[in-house]
């Protein structure tokens, strides 16, 4: 079987299953990975794609000659390895998962001790350097145990813990988990909840037979919009594949930013930790910074990408962090991200909004700060156009780079970023209140982006 580093990425492993990623590449990671981070004992998990089993049965047999105790996990989704990790004190977890990427894919999130990131800047490249040696570890004298753990119900009345149940109302809510890792979860945790659930693909089949989960894409939203208007419902909840994402629909069936999304989070977090500080990265800014103004807490600018915004967290103190990809993390699960704590703390920010649905509470942020959402232009030399776009642009306004090129005006604002595996330019513009205003500055950098 061929062994390739394509799928080592700045913070993961990932790629087209078998030819990138396969059980020789699984089998290598497992037996070097305890002796490069010290592990004695870790978490593994699975999604539901084919080979993710074939892949985990791989790297378990790497683990245990490498000396490494493994607790299987089994289906889960992403977050609940983080947990595991957590909550039984090991000393790192690995996911195989392709998270969103279509159905041939596959690959690896990996942990360290109290679930920190392991990237680029932490021990990515060097786990890369031996597995791709010639020479792997010799291996120990005594195989590691393996020992099955559904965690499930720990994990559940973890999420629990962070909402007020007794003041939750009896909601409509659908949930639509796409075939993924999220059905198992949703089936156990609405016994707890007050809630009528309607379910959607809730059976996890990695044919993804429905098409593959990733709610990010405008064209698999409509499984999940349009069950919402049927059913009235008050919401709509939308997973990938792993679910460390979700995506909000209001009663009407239109989706909720990702952007928008990480401003009432902020505000339910500073209703209950007054002056804490909320990390969120540079694409669009401002309707977190004012909600942050409005409710007492203070914004803290971040690179995007997850391992630097747990990094921001942990460096600040932030009770909780926010992107606009609609990954959302949290202080007191180690700075992990999460996708089923976000619509639990929407759904107890609603049972206090004394009637105001969704909609309402959407319809403000987007008055207040339209914006264009995330545009990729496809460019032959992303450089020279970023170039060209800070000549024309940055003498008048205020010039940030901490991920990309960002340039504040007074009534308006842009972000303009390169992708880390393709030459696209991605950009992101917002306004003060001005719909108009906002369409005509995207339309014209995308003029000067595309020439």
């Amino acid at each position: 079987m061929n062994l390739s580093a394509k799928g080592f990425s700045a913070f993961d492993i990932r790629g087209l299953y078998p030819e990138v990623v396969n059980e020789e590449l699984a089998y290598r990671v497992g037996r070097t990975f305890p002796s490069l981070f010290a592990a004695k004992n870790i978490a593994v998990g699975r999604d539901i794609r084919l080979s993710s089993l074939p892949l985990q049965e791989a790297l378990v047999k790497g683990l245990t000659e490498a000396g490494c105790d493994v607790m299987d996990l089994d289906l889960c989704g992403t977050e609940m390895m983080y947990f595991a990790v957590l909550h039984y004190h090991l000393d790192g977890g690995i996911m195989i998962t392709g998270s969103h990427n279509e159905k041939h894919y596959n690959g690896m999130q990996l942990v360290r001790r109290e679930a920190r990131p392991i990237s680029e800047d932490t021990g990515l490249k060097d786990l890369k350097a031996a597995v791709m040696s010639d020479t792997l570890p010799a291996a120990a004298a005594a195989c590691g145990r393996v020992e099955k753990n559904d965690v499930t119900e720990e994990y559940i009345q973890y999420l629990l813990s962070y909402i007020d149940l007794d003041h939750l109302k009896p909601f409509r809510v659908v949930a639509n988990t796409g075939n993924g890792s999220a059905g198992p979860v949703i089936n156990a945790i609405e016994k707890l909840l007050p809630f009528d659930i309607i379910k959607v693909n809730n059976i996890p089949d990695g044919n993804f037979p429905n098409g593959v989960p990733n709610p990010l894409l405008p064209e698999n939203r409509g499984a999940t919009a349009s069950v919402v208007r049927e059913e009235e419902a008050d919401i709509g909840v939308a997973w990938d594949g792993d679910f460390d994402r979700c995506f909000l629909f209001d009663e009407e069936g239109e989706c909720l930013e990702g952007y928008y999304l990480v401003g009432l989070l902020a505000e339910t977090f500073l209703r209950k930790h007054a002056g804490a500080k909320i990390v969120h990265d540079p694409r669009l800014v401002w309707n977190t910074e004012a909600v942050c103004r409005e409710f007492g807490g203070e914004a803290v600018l971040s690179r995007s990408g997850h391992a630097f915004i747990k990094d921001k967290m942990r460096e600040t103190g932030a009770v909780y962090g926010g992107e606009m990809s609609s990954h959302h993390y949290f202080r007191d699960f180690s700075s992990c991200d999460s996708g089923m704590l976000p619509w639990l703390l929407v759904m107890e920010l609603l049972s206090h909004t004394q009637g105001k649905t969704l909609h309402d509470l959407a319809r403000v942020c987007r008055e207040r700060f339209p914006v264009s959402g995330e545009i990729n232009s496809s460019v032959k030399d992303p450089d020279a156009a970023l170039a060209r776009v800070e000549a024309a642009y940055a003498p008048q306004g205020k010039v940030t780079k901490i991920d990309g090129l960002s340039v504040e005006f007074g009534q308006w604002r842009f972000n303009l970023r390169k992708s880390n595996t393709e030459p696209v330019l991605r950009l992101n513009v917002e306004t003060r209140g001005d719909k108009a205003l906002c369409q005509a500055k995207t339309e014209e950098l995308l003029r000067l982006i595309r020439t």
